[in-house]
């Protein structure tokens, strides 16, 4: 199991066009080859932040301009699954052509049960969408950014429970495919009493529902993706070093320690335990470039 993080999508400077994403992900997916070569079944999870964000505008600005009715939160995320999946399945077209491997790629736009009573949805967390001079007046949360760059809507980062046809994604990767699956974490479905799913205003952490599906599928390692080559502590410091192994007890120890920024590292960390903890095999945290290295990254072990 692979979850890309955001810079294989867009990095800092960027506008998010179509050739700009389409690039990023292909120098991305030019190095998961190494994994292929390898002989490992992959599947891909992605983040979708960025591209929220950007179709949220789309939706004010359609509502500004011609009245048009803004879409749920899980139908962005919806929308979102589908086209980024599509960047993915294009990219890796092209890279497995060009060095002949048969490899067939499938995507599948994924949602995931969260619990109604998850205590997430009391306290709205995970910033989304544009920054506003002041807080809407649409019933939402609103939250005021701690660099000052205004107000931002805030909704509920509930822990997945159960991914919806995660049998089939196993099946489609032990028969050779490259599945793109759990996009963005997900998206968000509560059950209600008699038994149906509806989509929830909700944001699913990519890492953990990513840890979700490889636990489920009882997958050999899990890959998480990040724009630095190993895990750090003292990131940022004279003290920072760089750890090449972390057992569930010393990942622990430093996430009590503040060791691990929230919204960054802490995440991919918290991750890696329930994937290990959970009968995994090991963790590895690191930059895609380095996946040529199979001694890459942050190993995080029993």
């Amino acid at each position: 199991m692979v979850a890309f993080g955001g810079n294989a999508l867009l990095r800092a400077g960027e506008k998010g066009t179509f050739e700009e994403q389409l690039a990023n992900v292909e120098r991305t997916c030019g190095q998961l080859c190494h994994l292929v070569s390898r002989g490992y079944d992959i599947v891909i999870g992605h983040g979708n932040g960025p591209q929220v964000g950007n179709g949220l505008l789309r939706q004010e600005a359609g509502k500004k301009v011609f009245g048009l009715e803004a879409m749920p939160m899980d139908f962005c995320g919806a929308e979102t699954q589908g086209s980024i999946a599509y960047l993915i399945e294009t990219a890796l077209d092209r890279v497995l052509s060009r060095s002949q491997d048969p490899h067939p790629v499938v995507s599948l736009v994924t949602r995931v049960e969260v619990r109604s009573d998850d205590p997430g949805f009391r306290n709205p967390t995970k910033p989304v969408g544009p920054y506003y001079k002041e807080p809407g007046a649409d019933g939402a949360t609103y939250r005021q950014d701690p660099a000052g760059r205004g107000w931002r809507k805030v909704v509920a980062s509930p822990a997945p429970v159960r991914i919806l046809n995660i049998d089939l994604v196993e099946r489609l990767a032990r028969e050779g495919y490259i599945v793109v699956t759990v996009g963005g974490g997900g998206i968000p479905v509560v059950r209600d009493a008699d038994g149906t799913l509806r989509g929830v205003e909700a944001v699913i952490d990519k890492d953990l529902a990513s840890a979700l599906a490889a636990v489920t599928m009882k997958a050999d390692e899990f890959y998480i993706l990040t724009d630095v080559p190993k895990v750090y502590i003292h990131f940022h410091s004279p003290e920072q070093r760089a750890l090449d192994t972390m057992t569930v007890a010393q990942a622990r120890q430093y996430l009590s320690e503040g060791m691990f920024a929230e919204g960054s590292m802490a995440p991919k960390v918290r991750a890696g335990i329930y994937f290990v903890e959970s009968g995994g095999g090991a963790c590895v945290i690191t930059e895609a470039s380095e996946l040529g290295n199979p001694a890459c990254g942050t190993r995080i072990i029993l």
